[in-house]
């Protein structure tokens, strides 16, 4: 892992303890490749690797990143592998995933007009 993605991550915490070695994997994330420990959830891989914008308001284009953190509001919801509207914060990495910065609906904005 580069030390400015340990940076952003919790390795050694007082209560939980260190965190356990894993595979480290590849995803693409709007076109950019970053790493991700294989079996985290997607917004946390997001998040430690600087990127906050998950997606963006239908109206208004506001941007949106996770809020809940376990599933309970859209928030974090992102095109991932083709499909819209996955809540990234429950949606475990898969090594070469791809995902996508959902804008307003995603595709369903494109078929209600």
């Amino acid at each position: 892992m580069a030390v400015e993605e340990q940076a952003r991550r919790v390795v050694r915490h007082p209560v939980l303890g260190d965190l356990p070695e894993v595979a480290m994997v590849r995803i693409t994330v709007d076109g950019r490749e970053i790493a991700a420990r294989e079996g985290e959830v997607v917004a946390a891989a997001l998040l430690a690797n600087g990127i906050h914008v998950c997606r963006t308001m239908p109206h208004t284009g506001q941007p949106r990143g996770p809020f809940c953190a376990v599933g309970r509001c859209p928030d974090c919801a992102m095109i991932v592998d083709g499909r819209v509207n996955v809540r990234t914060c429950q949606e475990p990495v898969r090594a070469g995933m791809r995902v996508e910065t959902q804008r307003g609906l995603g595709e369903w904005e494109a078929r209600r007009g």
